[in-house]
């Protein structure tokens, strides 16, 4: 999955960072949708292209389920990891970008960056597109405020759901609606390159979910976000977006092959955040740490806080 960050850490934008979940190292393929904020009551069946990536989408996550992929235990006694592990793992995660603009295309590149976070707090609002049935609107809406209490919790940062003033926009959305998402990505995040915005409206069912985050100062200070789930995906895997983008936008930007037990891994064996990911956000979140730190400091400051949290030797 994916995430956004200020218009130069990804070149997409100045300032902008983008994360997401996507099926290129799974035997199937997934995909991403945005909306059209509609809260009337949802039209009745889906249309006929999303009907389509609504059976595909199923498919996919009974594939996962069946191989033992989108673990919802938070990780146990079979995926040990020690403080070096988690501090080497925050490295990965939180200084590296996902992407990088190539010729005007937003591509799967390992990018150095510097530290990113929010340093104020987040107001939320959860926006449906109009054919996303009622039922799935609260299922979803429940489910977004009692992760986003968690992360509160987990961080330390006040995130908090809201209609006023709102710098953090979750978009849950059908495929007809994904394609008209556009102006109001670019009313929300003015400077938006066009790569990104096409990153969205052309998204292909091999994304999952993504997010954007917002540095404009492109100091390490996230001030706005825009997360982006299909709502095509069946319950479980659109619960595993609503988990990784979520976080992902907080400031774990980037996912890692060595990261265990973790949602910032590509290979889907856990749908849900682990053990090991809240304490990533716990060093993310720490005082110590500073918005703008590059790798090199970052590690020593991580390992330390790593031996704080598990224990054993920096």
């Amino acid at each position: 999955m994916a995430g956004i960050k200020k218009y130069a850490a990804l070149a997409v934008l100045c300032g902008f960072s983008i994360a997401g979940c996507d099926a290129a190292l799974l035997p199937t393929p997934g995909g991403i949708a945005p909306p059209i904020i509609d809260e009337t009551d949802a039209i009745k069946g889906l249309p006929g292209e999303s009907q389509v990536l609504s059976d595909y989408y199923a498919r996919v996550q009974n594939g996962l389920i069946t191989q033992g992929l989108l673990r919802q235990d938070g990780g146990g006694p079979d995926v040990p990891f020690s403080s070096r592990n988690l501090a080497d793992n925050f490295v990965r995660i939180a200084l590296f970008e996902e992407y990088a603009l190539v010729g005007g295309r937003i591509v799967a590149r390992q990018t150095a960056s510097p530290l990113h976070r929010w340093e104020s707090p987040i107001r939320m609002r959860v926006e449906f597109g109009a054919t996303i049935p009622t039922q799935q609107r609260v299922t979803d809406r429940t489910n977004i405020t009692n992760y986003a209490a968690r992360l509160s919790r987990i961080t330390g940062l006040s995130i908090r759901q809201s209609t006023s003033d709102v710098n953090y926009h979750v978009f849950v959305v059908n495929e007809a609606e994904r394609q008209a998402l556009g102006p109001r990505i670019r009313q929300i995040l003015p400077g938006i390159s066009a790569a990104a915005v096409k990153a969205v409206v052309d998204m292909p069912r091999s994304t999952f979910c993504l997010v954007f985050a917002w540095d404009p100062n492109d100091a390490g200070t996230y001030e706005k976000a825009v997360a982006v789930i299909r709502g095509e995906h069946p319950d479980l895997m659109r619960l595993s977006c609503i988990h990784e983008e979520l976080a992902q936008g907080l400031g774990l930007s980037n996912d890692s092959p060595a990261a265990r037990p973790s949602v910032f891994n590509d290979d889907e064996e856990f749908g849900l955040l682990t053990a090991h990911d809240e304490l990533l956000l716990q060093i993310l979140y720490d005082r110590r740490m500073r918005t703008g730190m590059l790798a090199d400091e970052a590690e020593k400051m991580a390992a330390v806080i790593a031996v704080e949290l598990l224990g054993g030797e920096s």
